[in-house]
């Protein structure tokens, strides 16, 4: 439903991710940006490299994060996620692929789930060494103790970021295994790289080796890279226009959607008549509160292409915006015909029929939205909509459950909690909705105890 923003909870509360650069994070909150042109872009750059590795594309979910850090990670399965500041960064969508082919070797090769391997041994020699070292102190040798326990550190220090750097490189020779597979050039991998590469520079990062660092130096995996690409029959094979094409548009539309609007304006002038720079300028002019602006912006896209649904999406969320609800409805009726399996532009629609409060508005909104469900569990947007159909319907127990959907994957225990209670007491015992309601109930609750369930 254009490009919105949510606060991951279910999906991510506390996992260990594998980088793609420069330090190891633990997730905690992480800022999800949904939109749907970008996550069917995403789909279909990556299936080809998504098959070569040997995983159901079904299975294997693109994440954008609003973070201007030059990040991608995996984390929690088969989840890949990608830092607005990466798309910000790169050039074409060559050099995404790239990207993407790497964090895919994490996928295939089980890093996530092999991180283990690495902080166990690691874990057993710091043990080890802190009782080591207790055994010198209580001998009386205070000093030796203290060697013991440094030396035991750094060595448990050295043995996970060795085990780190061989896991990326392992990444990094299945990532070019993935771009051969899908007939695609490595030149964007290297020229990624060679963007990382000067970011290292610019922080002063020592070049001699990599031997206290996460990962291999750029300049390290240029080198191990470079050879294999270069033999590579699609090396020289340009980016797909089609792909670039739909790469400027995701790219205008975010830079409009993060960066400041005055900013947006000057890296767009309105004598940049492309269809990122209008994108761009669309949303930093509803940004900046100027929705005529705006809309002005999208009637030119739409003039060039009467049909696009992501185009019809954006005026009908402008248009909702702005407080002209009668006038995004048929607008966003025409966004979901052409894009009848996207359900975020279905949730977007439902949104605006419910803010008429007319009866058969609200008839039309509900399938919309519990087929927008069906499609996209991981919407809590659209389960609030739901919840407020339910609501006027007068059916508290399908309300609360909707409510608890929503608080569970924001990762309000107390909220999923309460509501699942209230649905429960009301649900039919057995039935579906009822199950799902004991579902939500029992998971808030082992995660309020911290108890394995």
């Amino acid at each position: 439903m254009g490009l919105t923003s949510r606060l991951a909870g279910r999906l991510v509360t506390a996992c260990a991710v594998s980088l793609l650069l420069v330090q190891p994070v633990l997730a905690q909150s992480i800022n999800v940006l949904r939109d749907a042109e970008t996550e069917a872009f995403f789909r279909d750059i990556s299936k080809p490299m998504v098959v070569a590795a040997k995983l159901d594309p079904k299975s294997v979910q693109f994440i954008l994060v609003g973070d201007p850090s030059i990040n991608a990670f995996v984390c929690c399965g088969q989840n890949v996620f990608i830092h607005s500041g990466l798309i910000q960064v790169t050039d074409n969508v060559n050099q995404l692929q790239g990207v993407i082919a790497h964090e895919l070797g994490h996928v295939a090769g089980g890093h996530n789930v092999r991180s283990g391997e690495g902080t166990g041994p690691a874990t057993s020699i710091s043990i080890l060494s802190l009782i080591a070292a207790g055994a010198a102190m209580a001998l009386g040798a205070g000093e030796a103790g203290m060697a013991i326990l440094g030396m035991g550190q750094s060595v448990a220090q050295s043995n996970y970021l060795s085990f780190n750097r061989d896991q990326e490189s392992r990444a990094d020779q299945a990532g070019a295994e993935y771009l051969l597979a899908s007939q695609l050039s490595g030149q964007g991998s290297l020229e990624f790289f060679g963007k990382l590469a000067n970011q290292e520079y610019r922080l002063a990062i020592p070049q001699t080796n990599s031997y206290n660092r996460t990962h291999p130096l750029s300049g390290e995996r240029i080198a191990a890279l470079g050879d294999v690409y270069a033999k590579s029959p699609y090396w020289q094979k340009p980016p797909n226009p089609t792909q670039q094409a739909r790469f400027l548009r995701i790219k205008g539309k975010l830079i409009g959607y993060i960066e400041e609007p005055k900013r947006t304006l000057a890296m767009f002038p309105a004598s940049d008549k492309s269809v990122q720079a209008h994108y761009a300028r669309a949303y930093a002019w509803q940004r900046s509160a100027y929705p005529d602006a705006a809309i002005g912006e999208v009637d030119k896209l739409l003039a060039g292409a009467p049909d696009d649904p992501y185009f019809l999406e954006l005026k009908g969320q402008i248009l909702l915006e702005s407080g002209r609800n009668k006038e995004a409805i048929p607008v966003l009726r025409r966004a979901v015909a052409n894009a009848p399996n996207e359900p975020l532009i279905a949730t977007l629609l439902g949104h605006a029929l419910i803010s008429t409060e007319m009866p058969a508005d609200l008839a039309e909104a509900k399938p919309l939205l519990k087929a927008a469900i069906a499609r996209d569990q991981e919407n809590p947007f659209a389960w609030y909509q739901l919840g407020v159909i339910y609501d006027r319907e007068g059916d508290t127990p399908r309300a609360a459950l909707a409510s608890a959907e929503r608080y569970s994957m924001e990762g309000n225990r107390k909220g999923a909690a309460i509501n699942a209670r209230i649905a429960l007491a009301g649900l039919p015992r057995g039935s579906a909705d009822w199950i799902r309601a004991q579902d939500i109930a029992l998971a808030s609750a082992c995660e309020g105890n911290k108890k394995k369930c």
